[in-house]
C-alpha cells in the first residue's frame, strides 16, 4: 500500500502511560491504512461516530488491542481531509506499535503542528485561529485559556476586519483618483481621507496597546527573590508556592544555586526564582551561586528584595537595594513576627531612615507565619496591571500580532503625513498597501511559507 506521503500519523495525546492514548491519521490514504490495521473498509465506519474495532498486527494477524475508532469525513473534519482517531489503551509500547504499523503502510510521521497547518491550508481556520490552538494548549491560567478560546472563535479576525475594510475604502478612492483624475484630489476630499487615516491609526494603536495586558496573561512575569543570607528568602519562596520546595536552615549560604517554580497571582502566571544570598565569599561553589543570583536579578521583570525587619539594615542590604533600583522592584520587610510594630514607617525607621523614600514599594511580611503574604502577592503584580485584566474584552496576546499591528500603525501614520504634505497618491498608497499586507499576515492571507514554518514549529506534534 502506498499513500505517497500524503497521509500523516501522530500520537495526539501526551507521551507516557495513561488510561487512553489517541493515534490520529489524516490524509487521502487514511482509510486504507486503517483497513490494514483493522481489516475493515472505510464504509464500515459512520462519520462522527465511534466504532469498536480490534486492532491486529498485519504480519501474523495477532490481536494488538481493542480500540474505538472515530471517523471524520472530508471536508467536515479538523484538517479538511479524511481523519481517523484511534483511541487505544494508553500503553506507550502499544501506541508505538500502532504508529509503527501505520508508518509501515506508507504513512509518514506528522511534523509539529502539521494537522493544524493542513486545516489552515484547507480553509478550516485562519492563521490567528490556528495560533490560538497552540495558546489554548499552553495556557497557564483561566484568563489565558479564555483569551485563546476567543481568538480560536475568530474574534481576532473580526476585530481586524473593520480596519481592513476602512483601509480598502481609502485605497479604492486614491487608486481611482490616480487612474482617472488628472488633477489633484479636491481639498475637502483630501481632508476627509486624512481624518479617516488618523482615526484608523488611532484605532490600530488602541488595539495594539491591549498587548500590555494580553502578554501578561499569556506569558506572565519573572520575579526574582534576592537578599543577603539568612533574611528568609527561601522561607518566602516556600510560602508563596505553598510547598517546602527550598531547603531552609539557620546556616548562612544554604542556597547555592537558583530554584525556579511557577505559581499564579489572580490571572497572572509568575515564574518565581529563589537565589543564593548576596555577599562576599571565598567559597567557590557559593561564589558561583552569587554570580548566578546577580544574573537572575538583571533578567527579572521584578526583583523582590528581602530585608530583615528585626535586625536592621547592613551595608550589604543597602548595596542590594541600590542595585535593585535600576529596575522594577519591591521590598519585603521580613520577620515582622519578631518586631513590636507592624507599621511600615516604624519598620523602615528601625532599619534605616533612608528607606523612607521607598515607602510605596514596601510590604511588611512574615515568611514564618504567613502574615502580609496577600499584600505581597498584590504588590508583585501591581506594577504590571495597567489594564483591567478581568474586563470582558479581547486582548492581543501574541508578540507577532503586536509587532504587525505596530508596523500597520506606523505605515498608516506615514501615509497620513505624506497626504498632509500634499505628496502624490502613489506615495500615500505605498504605506496603505503595506498596512493591508501587515494585517493580512496576522490572519495568514499574506504570510510567507518561511514564516508559516517558523510559527508551526512551535506547535506540539499531533496537533
Amino acid at each position: 500500500m502506498d499513500v505517497s506521503g500524503n497521509t500523516i500519523v501522530a500520537l495526539a495525546t501526551p507521551a507516557g502511560r495513561s488510561g487512553i492514548g489517541i493515534v490520529r491519521l489524516s490524509g487521502d490514504g487514511a482509510a486504507g491504512v486503517l483497513a490494514g490495521l483493522t481489516g475493515r473498509r472505510k464504509d464500515s465506519f459512520s462519520p462522527r461516530r465511534a466504532t469498536l474495532v480490534e486492532l491486529r498486527d498485519p504480519k501474523d494477524g495477532s490481536p494488538i488491542d481493542k480500540a474505538l475508532v472515530t471517523y471524520f469525513k472530508a471536508p467536515h473534519s479538523f484538517t479538511g481531509e479524511d481523519v481517523f482517531e484511534i483511541s487505544c489503551h494508553g500503553s506507550p509500547v502499544l501506541l508505538r506499535q500502532v504508529i509503527d504499523i501505520c508508518l509501515g503502510f506508507g504513512c509518514r510521521a506528522a511534523e509539529p503542528g502539521e494537522f493544524t497547518l493542513r486545516a489552515l491550508s484547507h480553509g478550516r481556520l485562519d492563521l490567528a485561529e490556528a495560533e490560538a490552538i497552540r495558546d489554548l494548549i499552553d495556557a497557564q491560567t483561566n484568563a489565558a485559556a479564555r483569551q485563546a478560546v476567543r481568538q480560536l472563535s475568530g474574534e481576532m479576525s473580526r476585530s481586524l476586519q473593520p480596519l481592513k475594510d476602512e483601509l480598502l475604502n481609502i485605497i479604492v478612492v486614491l487608486e481611482s483618483a490616480l487612474e482617472f483624475v488628472e488633477d489633484d484630489l479636491p481639498a475637502a476630499q483630501s481632508e476627509e481621507i486624512l481624518r479617516s487615516l488618523r482615526d484608523l491609526a488611532e484605532k490600530t494603536l488602541e488595539f495594539a496597546d491591549t498587548y500590555k495586558a494580553g502578554h501578561l496573561i499569556r506569558d506572565g512575569l519573572t520575579a526574582t527573590i534576592v537578599g543577603r543570607p539568612n533574611v528568609g528568602k527561601s522561607s518566602l519562596f516556600n510560602r508563596l508556592l505553598g510547598t517546602e520546595r527550598a531547603i531552609v536552615t539557620d546556616i548562612a549560604g544554604t542556597t547555592r544555586d537558583q530554584l525556579n517554580e511557577r505559581f499564579t497571582v489572580g490571572d497572572i502566571p509568575i515564574h518565581l526564582v529563589d537565589t543564593a544570598g548576596l555577599r562576599e565569599t571565598e567559597d567557590t561553589v557559593e561564589k558561583i551561586g552569587v554570580e548566578r543570583a546577580r544574573g537572575a536579578m538583571a533578567d527579572a521583570d521584578l526583583v523582590i528584595v528581602v530585608l530583615d525587619a528585626h535586625a536592621g539594615l547592613s551595608e550589604e542590604d543597602r548595596e542590594i537595594v541600590r542595585a535593585a533600583e535600576k529596575q522594577n522592584f519591591i521590598i519585603a520587610l521580613n520577620k515582622i513576627d519578631k518586631h513590636t510594630s507592624r507599621d511600615i514607617e516604624d519598620l523602615a525607621a528601625a532599619g534605616d531612615p533612608a528607606l523612607a523614600r521607598f515607602r510605596e514599594k514596601m510590604v511588611a511580611i512574615s515568611a514564618k507565619t504567613g502574615e502580609g503574604l496577600d499584600d505581597l502577592r498584590e504588590a508583585i503584580i501591581r506594577p504590571f496591571t495597567t489594564h483591567d485584566l478581568s474586563a470582558n474584552s479581547f486582548l492581543v496576546t501574541d508578540a507577532r500580532h503586536y509587532d504587525l499591528l505596530m508596523h500597520t500603525h506606523a505605515e498608516i501614520g506615514e501615509s497620513a503625513e505624506a497626504l498632509s504634505r500634499n505628496q502624490s497618491e502613489e506615495i500615500v498608497l505605498l504605506g496603505l498597501h503595506n498596512s493591508l499586507r501587515y494585517l493580512g499576515e496576522i490572519t495568514g492571507e499574506t504570510t510567507t511559507e518561511d514564516m508559516l514554518t517558523r510559527i508551526f514549529a512551535t506547535f506540539c506534534i499531533g496537533k
